[in-house]
């Protein structure tokens, strides 16, 4: 069954995909599957292993399920200077 998320991007991802934020319909029931569809559809050049994800404002493991309505933030390595 497709679910509704909302979507944000960070960093890298933001210039890659051209947005900050979108709304996504998917069948994707985990994080993981979430951002591999992105990641495929969008270009995203990291690897999964390279980002954190938080859905609902909350950091999770990769395996963690989605479910319609959540936010889910993918959040690339940030370098300081």
């Amino acid at each position: 069954m497709k679910k509704s998320l909302h979507v944000r991007y960070f960093a890298v991802l933001r210039e890659q995909r051209g947005l900050g934020e979108e709304r996504v319909s998917t069948g994707a029931a985990t994080a993981a599957e979430l951002y591999e569809e992105l990641r495929a559809r969008h270009g995203f050049t990291l690897r999964a292993d390279r980002l954190r994800v938080a859905v609902n404002d909350e950091f999770e493991p990769w395996g963690a399920a989605i479910r319609d309505g959540d936010s889910v933030v993918f959040i690339p390595p940030v370098a300081g200077g």
